[in-house]
């Protein structure tokens, strides 16, 4: 440890599994005081019981949070900032998905996507900016996607969602600027998660065709040939929830293995 970000708060949203917990256990390992908040009880529990088996400063905690209910939202941020003093850093990794070809999507499906993907955190940002702006120095990272930064066939409730997400980094960025907070869109491209399985099935349903096909096709688009690991995307969150990151913000950078290039 290094202590980088030792004296922090993050509160992580979707830090239960995935990238998200990737990200809080990259956290824990930096010194800081992290709360993850999740929709799944048991899922908070196991990435409980592993962080703070890990934790060398600070106890972690867990917050049962369904991002689509606006005031649970502002109540996860009131609750941490009640515990743990300060809400230095917030990260918005709450994510679901979901294959279709465009005209078969229904209007309850398209919405949930976007309802946690892109309104979630807008929910979070609302509720932690002007604590935030009050102590003046802050760091949200919004976790976006490859497809945030392209077109992808049968997934296009999804690419609106992180296309939607990229957006509002650059422009709370903008809005934000000369206050000491930095806003940030982490752009992972595949990478081997629970949604990536089943993203593979998935799509697999829509094409016609097998998971290892869709899997192998993946592969071939990527110059490293190889999905990602949850892990290769914690360092660059730790940057950007550090000092190190204060002349950076409205980016939306990629950690996708040379999948695409832009």
């Amino acid at each position: 440890m290094s202590g980088r970000l030792l004296g922090k708060s993050a509160l992580v949203v979707g830090g239960n599994s995935g990238i998200g917990y990737a990200i809080a256990s990259a956290f824990v390992g930096e010194g800081a005081q992290v709360t993850i908040a999740g929709r799944n009880s048991a899922k908070n529990d196991r990435a409980l019981e592993a962080l703070g088996a890990n934790s060398p400063t600070a106890p972690v905690r867990a917050l049962q949070l369904d991002v689509s209910d606006r005031q649970a939202c502002f109540d996860a941020v009131a609750s941490t900032i009640d515990t743990s003093g300060r809400i230095d850093i917030l990260v918005n990794g709450a994510g679901i998905y979901t294959s279709r070809r465009f005209e078969e999507y229904t209007h309850e499906e398209f919405s949930r996507i976007l309802d946690v993907n892109l309104h979630g955190p807008f929910h979070t940002s609302q509720a932690v900016v002007p604590h935030m702006k009050t102590n003046g120095w802050g760091r949200i990272i919004n976790i976006g996607s490859s497809s945030g930064k392209w077109a992808s066939r049968n997934q296009s409730a999804y690419n609106v969602s992180k296309h939607g997400l990229v957006g509002m980094t650059r422009c709370l960025a903008q809005e934000l600027g000369g206050s000491g907070v930095t806003v940030n869109a982490l752009c992972p491209g595949m990478v081997h998660t629970d949604m990536s399985d089943a993203l593979e099935i998935e799509q697999a349903e829509v094409m016609g065709t097998t998971p290892d096909a869709v899997r192998a096709g993946l592969h071939a688009r990527i110059a490293m040939g190889r999905y990602l690991q949850p892990d290769e995307c914690g360092g660059l969150a730790v940057y950007l929830a550090s000092e190190e990151s204060s002349g950076m913000t409205g980016q939306s950078i990629m950690v996708d293995g040379g999948m695409i290039f832009v």
